[in-house]
């Protein structure tokens, strides 16, 4: 049996799952605008492990969200992730936000392209578009939004935290929101299974998420997709 333990933190969400042979048998997920993540995080792992009976050697990886988002979140989901692998002697699996988040969607919009988006302050977002098969439209970006922004590349359906921010400004018939779908460890489990079959882990010594620290940290030259 291939049991994962599944930690997401790269938004104001702060989700963590276990799963097994590709299944969620169980899920806490809270959310606040104070960013709960370093008060929360092992209170919700230690719940769902005391629940299940389980000890984290019973795991046979761990599975982390890689970024981008939230520095903070993502260095205390990482940190968290790693001294886990460390103690347990555990391979680590590096999941990425927006494809968790284009995972989650695909199951309700099949065979529909996908913009995931995830908020970046003020009218900022990254975002990443695949079509309906899965084929990377747009790769991971860091976004300043307008009205024009991604012209060429709708119709779509808009999801993430960073979607919301759209409906301001976008109001044509092109575009599909829905807000339901953000960041979870609900968009990991079939990749982190796959990955685990073809021992797709990361250094645990030597791993960083994707910060995207430059884009956050000074004022982005805008980037238009027309």
């Amino acid at each position: 049996m291939v049991r994962i333990l599944h930690i997401e933190t790269a938004t104001k969400i702060c989700s963590v799952g276990l799963s097994e042979d590709g299944k969620l048998i169980s899920i806490e997920e809270e959310s606040s605008d104070q960013y709960i993540h370093a008060e929360r995080l092992t209170v919700l792992i230690e719940k769902i492990m005391k629940e299940k009976g389980l000890l984290f050697s019973d795991l046979s990886a761990i599975a982390v969200t890689s970024g981008p988002g939230s520095y903070t979140g993502l260095r205390i989901g990482v940190s968290t992730a790693k001294g886990l692998c460390y103690a347990a002697e555990l391979p680590l699996i590096a999941i990425d936000t927006l494809d968790g988040i284009i995972d989650q969607a695909k199951n309700s919009y099949p065979g529909q392209n996908i913009c995931a988006m995830i908020d970046a302050r003020r009218m900022e977002v990254f975002s990443k578009i695949v079509d309906g098969q899965g084929n990377i439209v747009k790769p991971l970006s860091a976004d300043e939004l307008e009205t024009t922004t991604y012209d060429k590349l709708k119709p779509f359906v808009a999801c993430g935290d960073g979607a919301d921010k759209c409906k301001e400004i976008w109001s044509e018939e092109s575009v599909i929101f829905d807000t339901t779908i953000k960041s979870s460890v609900r968009g990991q489990i079939e990749k982190a299974l796959y990955m685990f079959q073809q021992e797709d882990f990361v250094d645990v010594a030597y791993f960083e998420p994707k910060y995207l620290k430059d884009f956050i940290a000074t004022q982005p030259k805008k980037r238009k997709f027309y």
